[in-house]
């Protein structure tokens, strides 16, 4: 079936839609209808074949293939929404409403105007939204979102100093545990392993099963190996190298620590995955 492949501004989610024999290609604008009404969107795949089986289904059609006019009614949109940021934020002061506003979003037709925002709990924002109705004089929609998110949408640079993947590349958010950082041998100091958003770097899951895979199969440190040398001690392991440092009692009697690769050691006991915390990162520590 012949689709195209659509991304939002607010995320990186690529989404398939039926172009309805519209010839597109990569960047062109879109207009199309979803479920929170009619959106302008961005074409990163243009027209392709794909099986049936990749497909959710229904498919939608497109509703046009946007034109200038569109284009300058998107740019309006995103220059409004900082005027409307600013008056929910005064709003959300004056009732001392305990949540914090992040960002506005109209949909494309402006016939919705969506705030986002953080808070502890459950705020009652009931009479805020008929405020802001009656300033806007469009239905308003206000939904709370949390650490992860807040990040995602604003952006930020991680301690690596690039982008933060969720902002950058990343399509949805992935299960990341405290297991996967005992794994890897990091640090388990909540400041060192933390992204931006105060809960676990999302980066922790993407070399997970190389490290998990060979975790296994290295002997566990303190153990007792069999090396070209004689019989030692594991001192510490380098996963990225398959190497171990041992400490081996040579001929003479005294001690040396060598290192060797996993295929030179003969080994006794291998690692087992260690205990751990499977909670998300929005659980925190």
């Amino acid at each position: 079936m012949i689709i195209i492949g659509v991304r939002f501004k607010t995320g990186n989610k690529i989404y398939y839609f039926n172009p309805c024999g519209i010839e597109f290609c990569e960047g062109d604008g879109v207009i199309v209808e979803t479920s929170r009404g009619t959106e302008f969107g961005r074409c990163v795949i243009g027209n392709r074949d794909v099986p049936d089986k990749d497909i959710v289904q229904p498919l939608k059609d497109v509703i046009r293939k946007a034109t200038d006019v569109d284009e300058l009614q998107q740019q309006r949109n995103d220059a409004d929404k900082a005027a409307a940021l600013a008056v929910i934020q005064d709003k959300v002061h004056a009732r001392k409403l305990d949540m914090k506003p992040v960002d506005a979003e109209y949909t494309f037709d402006r016939a919705k105007l969506i705030f986002y925002f953080t808070a502890e709990g459950r705020v009652d924002f009931r009479e805020l939204v008929k405020e802001l109705a009656s300033i806007f004089k469009i239905r308003i929609e206000l939904r709370q979102i949390y650490e992860r998110d807040d990040t995602k949408m604003r952006g930020a640079l991680a301690a690596c100093g690039r982008p933060c993947c969720c902002a950058s590349h990343m399509p949805d958010f992935e299960k990341v545990s405290i297991k996967m950082a005992k794994i890897q041998g990091l640090s388990l100091n909540p400041a060192k392993i933390s992204g931006v958003c105060g809960r676990l770097m999302c980066c922790l899951k993407f070399e997970n099963d190389y490290y998990s895979q060979v975790f296994k199969l290295m002997p566990k440190v303190h153990s007792q190996v069999t090396t070209p040398d004689g019989e030692g001690t594991v001192e510490s392991n380098d996963i990225i190298k398959q190497t171990s440092k041992v400490k081996v009692l040579m001929k003479d009697g005294t001690y040396d620590i060598r290192t060797y690769s996993l295929d030179e050691l003969g080994i006794r006991a291998k690692q087992d995955i260690p205990d751990g915390d499977d909670n998300d990162s929005q659980d925190g520590f």
